[in-house]
């Protein structure tokens, strides 16, 4: 029988081997060093994050190491050609040219078309752009003007409502603001201009559906006529 001495001394010789066995280095090929791996690895699966804890650490470590490359942001093009319909399902009511004015009730040279819509329709840009004017201006009502680069300008009047700035980058496609009958028109419709160095050129060649262009101005219908003419396009 073992007294109590004995007992005592017992545990220190096994308390001694212990410390001995943890002082042996990991990587020493003994039993001892395989003791000390699998304490290790019960410890790791312990941690919050498992023994996957570890192997964070690693590769947090790495990603500070690495550089994130991130995509340029893609600039607006220098130059962008009109080439899309405004308004969507519109009627030509009014063709560029010379025709009789149908406030005035003479003739006046006409400096883009007029697409009659119901009021509310949206108003799509028709190339890329900057906004050069957003606002009420004269016979025009409510106006949204936009430069597409190397002097292409397109203009769109008459809206009920504009939803872009002075300033806004736009592309094309973007809805800039609502068929309204603003300023002086005689019902709902979109007036669209294409200048280029500010002068007024026929806008169906810029836009895509040019054959349907075509069959609206033969075949007018009613709607919305009104601001743009020569005369009075600048007006405030």
């Amino acid at each position: 029988m073992l007294t109590t001495d004995r007992l005592f001394s017992r545990a220190a010789i096994l308390v001694g081997a212990a410390i001995s066995i943890a002082a042996v280095p990991a990587h020493a090929n003994t039993t001892a060093a395989a003791a000390v791996d699998v304490s290790d690895a019960v410890e790791e699966v312990q941690s919050p994050l498992g023994n996957g804890d570890a192997q964070f650490r690693q590769l947090f470590a790495s990603w500070q190491t690495i550089e994130i490359e991130r995509e340029p942001a893609v600039a607006l093009p220098t130059v962008a050609v009109p080439s899309r319909m405004p308004v969507d399902n519109a009627t030509l009511t009014s063709g560029y040219g010379m025709r009789r004015h149908p406030v005035l009730r003479k003739r006046a040279n006409h400096n883009g078309v007029d697409l009659a819509a119901p009021t509310g329709t949206p108003v799509y840009a028709t190339a890329d752009g900057i906004v050069e004017r957003a606002n009420w201006f004269g016979s025009y009502g409510n106006y949204i003007q936009i430069g597409h680069g190397n002097a292409i300008e397109t203009r769109y009047a008459h809206l009920s409502r504009i939803i872009v700035s002075d300033g806004q980058e736009i592309r094309k496609g973007d809805l800039i603001g609502f068929v309204g009958s603003t300023g002086r028109s005689t019902g709902p419709h979109l007036h669209y201009e294409v200048r280029i160095a500010n002068k007024p050129v026929d806008p169906r060649p810029f836009m895509v559906e040019t054959e349907a262009q075509e069959a609206f101005r033969l075949a007018m219908g009613p709607g919305g006529m009104g601001g743009g003419d020569e005369e009075t396009d600048a007006a405030e």
